[in-house]
């Protein structure tokens, strides 16, 4: 991925908001692969010829296998600003999740747990009150499909509080696992099959103006295209 293949949704003198592709990390890792805080980084050195350090701040984060919007900030006041917008709930993702579950069109439902993170496996588990923090989920089923005689279901999810791996854990501990998770899910030899989750709207206040920014893309990848979105 180039600097000129980044979709920027919108951009002023304080934050960008753009599209993660699934397979490029939100920050660097130590690892030698892509990010997006480098890539926008290095895009708005070249577009506004600054020199030296280019400050972008990360508000948010999307797993490396998941793609959807983001919000970065441009200057050090608008961080802090979006980071409290999400402590008190002003800060809504939305994401389509697609389960190997076969539920009714129009079913809701909302998941409660208390999940803690093992720091060394890198992997979310859902525990009690006094070692985790309350998760919570809402979701609505849109669609659904067979697919390689596996049924599926599209749900829509607004994510209460994000948690690590929140998502995953909370569908696949009710025997409902994301099509393709390989961590939480059913082991698979297809490696590389796509991940069934896309961050698709995000809305926020604008940490100078206040006004509300709400930004939605609709997944246009092999997986989510077999759906209607």
């Amino acid at each position: 991925m180039d600097i000129q293949d980044l979709n920027i949704l919108f951009e002023d003198n304080h934050v960008l908001v753009c599209v993660k592709p699934p397979g490029v990390l939100s920050q660097a890792d130590g690892l030698d692969r892509q990010d997006m805080l480098t890539l926008i980084k290095e895009y708005l050195k070249n577009k506004y010829q600054k020199p030296g350090n280019v400050y972008l701040g990360l508000v948010h984060r999307l797993d490396f296998n998941v793609g959807g919007v983001m919000v970065f900030a441009k200057t050090s006041k608008a961080a802090s600003r979006l980071s409290e917008s999400m402590r008190i709930h002003d800060f809504t993702k939305e994401y389509f999740a697609v389960i190997e579950a076969n539920l009714p069109i129009g079913s809701k439902g909302e998941l409660i747990d208390y999940i803690a993170k093992d720091e060394v496996e890198k992997i979310a588990y859902i525990t009690n009150e006094s070692s985790g923090k309350l998760s919570k989920l809402e979701y609505e089923v849109i669609d659904k499909k067979t697919i390689n005689n596996k049924e599926l279901s599209l749900v829509k999810v607004l994510l209460i509080s994000g948690r690590f791996h929140q998502i995953r854990l909370q569908f696949s501990s009710r025997n409902m696992p994301l099509y393709g998770d390989t961590k939480y899910g059913h082991r698979t030899r297809e490696k590389d099959r796509e991940l069934g989750l896309f961050a698709y709207q995000l809305s926020f206040p604008h940490p100078i103006t206040q006004e509300l920014m709400i930004y939605k893309v609709i997944p246009n990848t092999l997986l989510f295209k077999m759906f209607n979105l």
